[in-house]
C-alpha cells in the first residue's frame, strides 16, 4: 500500500464526532479510500473516555464506512460483547461489509480460529503482523499468498496465524537454536528463538548496558519468542520463552492450549499460564471468560473434558478460573498477574 507523507495525511472525521475522543483515529489517503490505524480498544463500550464515550453502535457505523484498513491486537478483536469483530447478535448486521473487503491488520498473538471466521463473515480478512518495541513496530507479516482463499477454514486460519516473513525495510530475520546458536531446520518442527538484525532494531537499552547485551548478543536482537521455521520461509511462533510450561519435563505451549479453548463455543477469552505443582513442576492453569448467558451452563469439568477431547493428557489444565482477565489500557492480557493467581491456586 502506497500512502501520502504523514505530513499530508487528512485526519478522518467521524460523523457525530463528540464522543470520539477516544478512538485516537489519523488517517492517510489511499488512492481515494481512508486508512485508519487505531488502538481497537477504544472502541469498547465505556473506552476509558468517561461519560462522553462512545456507544457501541457508533463504532459499528464507523467500520461499516469507507474503510480499507484497521489495526489492533489479537487480544482487541478476539472478545464478543466488548469488542466488534464477534459482536452481540443485533449489531453483527450493522457490520457486514458484504463484498467490500477491509484488511484488519493483527499484532501479537494470531486470533484465534472462530475469532477469524467471525471477522471474514463480515467482510475483515486477517492479516497477521509480528513485532516488537525493539524493532520499531513490525518486522514481519504473514503476506498472503494465492490459493490461500480456496483451502478450508481451519487450513487457512492455520496459514494466517503464522508470523510470516520479514519486512522489505528488515534487514535479515532467523529461528535460532538457542544452544548453538545455529538456523533451526525448516520443517516447521524444529523449535528455536526469533532473531532480527536490521537498522530498525533498537541501539540498546537506555542505561541498562547488560540488558542491552544480553539483548543484542551475537549480532543479533533475540526477540524472546520460540518458533518454528516453515519449508516456505514463514516464521510461527509457538510462545514467549518465558510463557512455555515444563511439565513433567514436557514442554507445553500455552498458546496452543488457548487456541483450543476458545474453540469452546462458551468461551469469550481465556489465557493459559504455569501453576506449581509437587509432582510434575508446573501444569496448565486456564483462565477463562465465559459469554454473556453461558456462565450457568459452563463449569471447570466441561471445560477440562473439551480440552481432553482435543489435547494430549499432559497439556489439559489441571485448574481452570472463571471471571474477568486483568489486561492493560491497551487490552493486552497481563499473564504476570494470571501467574500470581496461578501460584495461589496452587
Amino acid at each position: 500500500m502506497f500512502v501520502r507523507k504523514l505530513s499530508e495525511a487528512k485526519p478522518y472525521e467521524a460523523p457525530n464526532h463528540r464522543g470520539y475522543e477516544s478512538l485516537r483515529i489519523f488517517g492517510a489517503e489511499t488512492g481515494g479510500s481512508q486508512a485508519l490505524v487505531f488502538g481497537i480498544s477504544h472502541f469498547q463500550p465505556g473506552g476509558g473516555a468517561g461519560p462522553d464515550a462512545s456507544p457501541p453502535e457508533k463504532i459499528y457505523h464507523v467500520l461499516k464506512g469507507e474503510l480499507t484498513v484497521i489495526a489492533g491486537g489479537k487480544e482487541q478483536v478476539a472478545k464478543p460483547g466488548d469488542t466488534v469483530f464477534i459482536a452481540p447478535n443485533e449489531n453483527r448486521e450493522i457490520i457486514n461489509r458484504g463484498k467490500e473487503v477491509c484488511t484488519i491488520l493483527v499484532a501479537v498473538a494470531a486470533p484465534p480460529t472462530p475469532v477469524i471466521a467471525a471477522m471474514e463473515a463480515m467482510g475483515f480478512r486477517v492479516t497477521h503482523l509480528y513485532g516488537l518495541t525493539e524493532s520499531y513496530g513490525p518486522a514481519t507479516l504473514c503476506a498472503w499468498q494465492e490459493g490461500w482463499e480456496h483451502l478450508p477454514l481451519p487450513d487457512r486460519a492455520a496459514k494466517m496465524a503464522r508470523q510470516g516473513v520479514g519486512y522489505p525495510t528488515l534487514e535479515q530475520l532467523a529461528v535460532m537454536d538457542p544452544k548453538t546458536g545455529a538456523p533451526v531446520p525448516r520443517d516447521g518442527r524444529a523449535l528455536g528463538e526469533i532473531v532480527l538484525r536490521s537498522n530498525t532494531v533498537m541501539k540498546g537499552y537506555l542505561k541498562n548496558p547488560a540488558a542491552t547485551d544480553e539483548a543484542l548478543r551475537d549480532g543479533w536482537f533475540h526477540t524472546g519468542d520460540l518458533a518454528v521455521w516453515h519449508p516456505d520461509g514463514y516464521v510461527e511462533i509457538k510462545d514467549r520463552s518465558k510463557d512455555v510450561i515444563i511439565s513433567g519435563g514436557e514442554n507445553i505451549s500455552s498458546l496452543e492450549v488457548e487456541e483450543v479453548l476458545y474453540r469452546h463455543p462458551a468461551v469469550m477469552e481465556a489465557a493459559v499460564v504455569a501453576r506449581p505443582d509437587e509432582r510434575w513442576g508446573e501444569t496448565p492453569c486456564a483462565f477463562v471468560t465465559l459469554k454473556p448467558g453461558d456462565e450457568g451452563d459452563t463449569d471447570e469439568a466441561r471445560i477440562v473434558q473439551w480440552c481432553r477431547d482435543h489435547l494430549a493428557g499432559f497439556k489439559v489444565p489441571k485448574r481452570v478460573v472463571f471471571g474477568p482477565l486483568p489486561k492493560t489500557s491497551t487490552g493486552k492480557i497481563q499473564k504476570f498477574v494470571l501467574r500470581d493467581r496461578a501460584r495461589g491456586e496452587a
